[in-house]
């Protein structure tokens, strides 16, 4: 995913630095070419040899040193910089940076770069919301540095607090989400729906379906990724939500209805991945689902139509995509849904194909539109999102 992709890390003198050795794992295994730049304090809590290592790029400590592939290594490093990732943050980087002091190698390189800047301070609570601290915090917001935020928890002294480092994931995420994939839906506003719906029968049973929430979801993080601002409406999911969208949680056919109408206004383009449960119970009262011991029948009636109200009740610009999935006569009866649902696109898949369907990480998909079908080759979710996507965005 960050293959060709060059990701600068600036490591300080905290605790929390250990975290940075599987932070440079986890990105050299996306494919990216990490460098690390430590503070002379840093190499006190983690030795510059774990990080050559694991990157394979000698760790830059010293401004003066001599052993360089590059004649003006600073400068050289800033200029092949895609991301700067500095964490943990301390309070005395925070504020050099914040306050133009370049005195070490680590804040000589990070005020050459011109790239995406991330910050991730980590430190005692108490030191974290000193006033000095916070006012320099928000100097580097001004100057165009992301802030990533601290969490609450146990810090080195024991104490419950703020200014703990966000774990590895995190702050791999954020920088897959600034450098992995070009903005090209940036000012674009998408709704996706996810998950399975559930129907209550009673306080114990419910009526769902087999949708696991991947490829919803799977939608939600490529959009996101490209630069879209994304609301992702999740009933029953096997997955958790992407970072960086709004998700709303739902549970029943009729809190996603709900969900979708207060949101779909304003949207460039909303796409139905839900699987919705076709059917809910009249009555949740026992005594009237439950005639006797021997009759198990429940009056049922059918839930609402999402996709159809949403490609009738669209807003002018509006591209609507909806999923099919079918047994047989997959392309005809998908592309009755194209016309009857009033839609620009339909995903259809068959649960008869091999590697598609619910539960996998795999898809099979036929993009239709009213200019014909085009089925894509067994891919990652993931990619298939990409794909469909694409394909929207140009008929935006």
């Amino acid at each position: 995913m960050l293959k060709g992709k060059t990701v600068l890390l600036g490591v300080s003198s905290s605790i929390a630095a250990y975290k940075m050795c599987n932070v440079a794992r986890m990105l050299t295994k996306l494919g990216a070419d990490v460098h690390v730049s430590m503070t002379a304090n840093a190499t006190n809590f983690v030795h510059p040899l774990t990080f050559e290592t694991l990157t394979q790029n000698k760790c830059l400590i010293d401004t003066f040193d001599r052993n360089f592939q590059y004649s003006v290594e600073h400068v050289a490093i800033a200029k092949k910089a895609d991301v700067v990732l500095i964490a943990p943050a301390t309070a005395n980087v925070i504020g050099k940076i914040a306050n133009g002091i370049a005195d070490d190698m680590l804040t000589t390189t990070v005020m050459a770069c011109t790239c995406p800047k991330l910050v991730a301070p980590a430190m005692n609570h108490n030191m974290l919301h000193n006033p000095i601290v916070q006012e320099n915090i928000a100097k580097l917001r001004k100057y165009g540095y992301e802030i990533i935020e601290p969490v609450n928890g146990m810090l080195a002294n024991r104490d419950m607090g703020d200014g703990k480092l966000p774990d590895e994931e995190t702050l791999v995420e954020h920088i897959i989400r600034e450098i992995a994939f070009e903005k090209d839906m940036a000012g674009k506003k998408v709704l996706i729906t996810a998950g399975a719906t559930r129907e209550s029968i009673d306080p114990v049973r419910f009526i769902t379906n087999h949708s696991s929430g991947k490829m919803g979801s799977a939608l939600a993080r490529a959009a996101m990724l490209r630069g879209a601002e994304v609301t992702l409406i999740a009933a029953h999911t096997d997955v958790e939500p992407p970072m960086f969208v709004n998700t709303v949680r739902v549970v029943s056919a009729a809190d996603m209805f709900n969900a979708v109408k207060k949101h779909m206004g304003d949207m460039d383009i909303i796409i139905k991945a839900a699987a919705v449960a076709d059917y809910t119970p009249v009555t949740t009262a026992d005594s009237k689902i439950k005639k006797s011991a021997d009759d198990m029948s429940i009056p049922l009636r059918r839930t609402v139509d999402i996709l159809k109200y949403i490609g009738e009740n669209r807003h002018e610009g509006q591209l609507v995509c909806g999923f099919s999935m079918e047994t047989d006569n997959v392309i005809e009866n998908s592309r009755k849904k194209l016309v009857s649902k009033k839609c620009d696109m339909i995903c259809a898949n068959s649960l008869r194909r091999s590697g598609a369907g619910f539960g996998t990480d795999t898809n099979v998909i036929t993009i239709i539109t009213k200019d014909g079908e085009e089925e894509l080759e067994l891919m990652s979710k993931f990619d298939a999102a990409n794909e469909i996507l694409t394909r929207l965005r140009n008929l935006c």
